[in-house]
């Protein structure tokens, strides 16, 4: 998962940045409204995590702004203790759940979770096409029910591709998902291409259909039309 930490307080955005990262996500950071606006307009985002109270803006008029730009990330608000008004307001206005300061990291972690699995699995942690099984909880893939030993960038990136099937995926927009915004100043990705090959070499193997196709010149599609 990728998310997006739109918190004002860098102690606070660090520590979640530091949990989040040990779980294994790509967390990108905006410590104002300016910021977070740039971020969303540049890349895509799993789930945004969005204090309200924010130095140079409203976080409930980025919830706005997101809407209003077809943004499909999930939204976690933060908001203070007793700001129940701004809760049913950010609700409203499009944001999937909240969480109130102070809480507990692991918390934040399973409503991010839950998040997800509404917005981008249907509720589910186990995703599944044709002979291809993936549970999200133990990250683990299987073929026709034989476990694969994948790495979890290749997990990551097999879902990703799942998900987003019968879409064109540019090499970047994969490095910059399972590797983070830093990837766009690369002057190459071979190792998107590494990857990939990896991947099919290992589904190949457990007798899975290569639905991944190469799409020259552009990047790759999961082609869910292959038999």
């Amino acid at each position: 998962m990728k998310v997006l930490v739109v918190e004002d307080s860098k102690e606070i955005a660090s520590s979640i940045h530091d949990f989040l990262f040990r779980e294994g996500y790509i967390c990108e950071l905006a410590y104002s409204f300016d910021e977070a606006q740039e971020k969303l307009l540049l890349y895509s985002y799993d789930c945004v995590l969005l204090d309200i109270m924010l130095p140079d803006g409203n976080g409930l008029e980025l919830l706005k702004f997101m809407k209003e730009q077809g943004i499909q990330s999930g939204v976690l608000i933060i908001s203070a203790k007793d700001a129940m008004d701004d809760k049913i307001r950010g609700l409203e206005g499009g944001g999937d759940d909240y969480i109130t300061k102070p809480f507990h990291l692991p918390e934040l972690h399973a409503r991010l979770r839950a998040i997800y699995r509404r917005k981008k699995l249907s509720g589910s942690n186990i995703i599944t096409f044709n002979e291809i099984t993936l549970n999200t909880d133990t990250l683990e893939a299987s073929i026709n029910g034989l476990l694969l030993d994948i790495t979890r960038k290749e997990f990551d990136l097999l879902l990703y591709l799942v998900v987003n099937k019968n879409r064109v995926l540019s090499r970047q927009s994969i490095a910059t998902h399972l590797w983070g915004d830093y990837t766009d100043n690369l002057a190459n990705f071979d190792f998107v291409y590494q990857h990939i090959k990896n991947l099919r070499k290992k589904i190949s193997a457990a007798n899975g259909a290569d639905y991944i196709d190469t799409v020259y010149g552009l990047g790759y599609k999961f082609n869910a039309s292959k038999v």
